[in-house]
């Protein structure tokens, strides 16, 4: 039996362009209120103005007033077990703490990390706060 985020990460596959590359990726964010928001990838030709899955899920989720998350869900088309990009990792990093539960897709079984596995000493305010006073301490 299949994880249920997984499965709403999966349905969003389908809504994926990816012209390019035709690598499509889902993913599905749970909040701490139990709310989920799916989002898929969305190629551009020069690439770098591409969106990921995962911050197509973020964005449908802030602009609806949730910034708490607690479970996320990856998959791809390949279910190779893909994790969010450290771009990805940083944007969750912004919403969620290092508890952050991150479920991969592998087809018939997943991987589990936490976001502070795969994104340690993150960059928050704290270290933008204490990089700027040492600065003004100079």
């Amino acid at each position: 039996m299949t994880d249920s985020l997984i499965d709403r990460a999966r349905s969003a596959l389908d809504a994926a362009h990816v012209p390019y590359s035709e690598y499509r990726v889902g993913a599905a964010l749970r909040t701490v209120d139990g709310s989920v928001f799916v989002g898929c990838n969305i190629e551009n030709a020069n690439y770098s103005n591409s969106l990921h899955a995962e911050e197509v899920a973020v964005a449908e989720a802030v602009k609806t007033g949730h910034t708490e998350f607690d479970r996320l869900a990856v998959t791809s088309a390949a279910r190779d077990g893909v994790t969010p990009c450290g771009m990805c990792r940083q944007t969750l990093s912004e919403f969620a703490n290092e508890d952050l539960e991150i479920v991969c897709d592998l087809g018939d079984e997943t991987a589990t990390y936490t976001l502070g596995e795969l994104l340690p000493n993150t960059i928050s305010e704290e270290t933008l706060d204490a990089a700027s006073q040492q600065g003004a301490d100079q």
